[in-house]
């Protein structure tokens, strides 16, 4: 269906070319879109004109046209005046309407399939016989990206995003719930990581000037065959939600960079707890003072390097030693080894898991 502001802004156009009022209504009498300096009650008149078996007719000074989506009467469409000029300007805005819309409801069918496949609620064979009756291509190069705003969104900012990304007739934009905007991209044959990451900087720069709330973008792996668009789909979601918790300060995430924040986000919490217990005997890794915290987490910046983990520090390297050894005492894990260094880093994740599925059940 056309929404009512697709409908103004058509006969607006048309009437700024042609100087003739019009106005589109349902087949009920009631006024979805019009140009009409004073709006007057035609709901009789159009409900007779339902009825009549004519196409268009004269009625009270105004021309009247039937619109019809395929078989089904949808619109009944005013012009203002009874002469020759008026009749062809009414049939002229008639046919822009009902081109209209057979495009928005091939765009509908593209839409619903889209959602399917990317729901994965279609047969293989469904797939492809559908993608050829909808004339979309099965075997070119896409990615999908997740676009999350902090407002729910609606069908004019879908539209509002299609227009952002200039209405490639190749990539769809959808939704399957009402936080997220999904992006199916066609990709060209030599796009790899460093394209998909502009592609995201751009759309995340555009939207920022049109949505006040906070917005996050993640993108999957890329996939050559139509029946994978799933696959790319649950990649992106899950790097949405991995990135919430591991990555806070990134606006962008792709899958591809999740590295064993994907495993621990898809270990039971039971078995994180346990892990806990048996590497500090009851004691949580987080719980040291800002001082410790942001030592260690310069320690692991700097790859385990005593030196530079001390220049940037601004203290002694004897400093940094003896902090070190105090975290060694107590925890019982060297951070100068590497395995013991592994160790602590995944407890710290670990921690960080548990914590937010934790604030998820508040």
């Amino acid at each position: 269906m056309i929404s009512n502001q697709i409908l103004q802004n058509t006969i607006d156009g048309l009437k700024a070319i042609t100087r003739i009022d019009l106005c589109v209504m349902d087949t009920d009498g009631k006024s979805l879109a019009s140009t009409f300096a004073e709006q007057e009650n035609y709901e009789a008149s159009v409900l007779s004109f339902v009825e009549s078996p004519a196409d268009s007719q004269v009625i009270q000074g105004y021309q009247f046209f039937k619109i019809f989506d395929e078989h089904q009467l949808e619109y009944i469409l005013l012009a203002n005046g009874g002469s020759d000029d008026v009749y062809m300007v009414g049939k002229v805005a008639a046919f822009q309407i009902q081109t209209l819309l057979t495009a928005y409801k091939e765009r509908f069918d593209k839409d619903n399939f889209i959602k399917n496949l990317l729901l994965d609620n279609l047969l293989l064979v469904d797939i492809y016989n559908r993608a050829k009756k909808l004339h979309i291509d099965t075997e070119v190069r896409r990615v999908i990206f997740i676009v999350e705003t902090a407002r729910e969104k609606d069908s004019s900012m879908l539209d509002h995003v299609r227009s952002l990304l200039g209405n490639k007739t190749k990539d769809f934009v959808t939704a399957v719930d009402e936080k997220d905007i999904i992006i199916v991209k066609e990709l060209a044959p030599s796009d790899g990581h460093a394209e998909l990451e502009k592609t995201a900087e751009t759309i995340l720069e555009l939207l920022k000037g049109e949505d006040d709330g906070d917005i996050r973008i993640a993108y999957g792996t890329v996939i050559s065959d139509i029946k994978e668009v799933s696959k790319s789909y649950k990649e992106a979601k899950l790097a949405l939600d991995v990135g919430k918790i591991f990555f806070d300060d990134r606006k962008v995430i792709a899958y591809s960079t999740l590295g064993i924040g994907r495993l621990i986000y898809q270990l039971p919490i039971p078995l994180c707890k346990m892990f806990i217990r048996e590497i500090f005997e009851g004691k949580s890794p987080d719980e040291f003072d800002e001082e410790t915290l942001t030592t260690i987490n310069k320690f692991f910046e700097n790859s385990l390097n005593v030196s530079e983990t001390s220049r940037q520090l601004y203290i002694h390297r004897n400093t940094l030693v003896y902090r070190l050894d105090k975290l060694q005492k107590s925890t019982g894990l060297d951070l100068r080894v590497f395995e013991d260094a592994i160790t602590f880093k995944i407890a710290l994740m670990v921690v960080k898991y548990m914590k937010y599925m934790e604030s998820l059940e508040y």
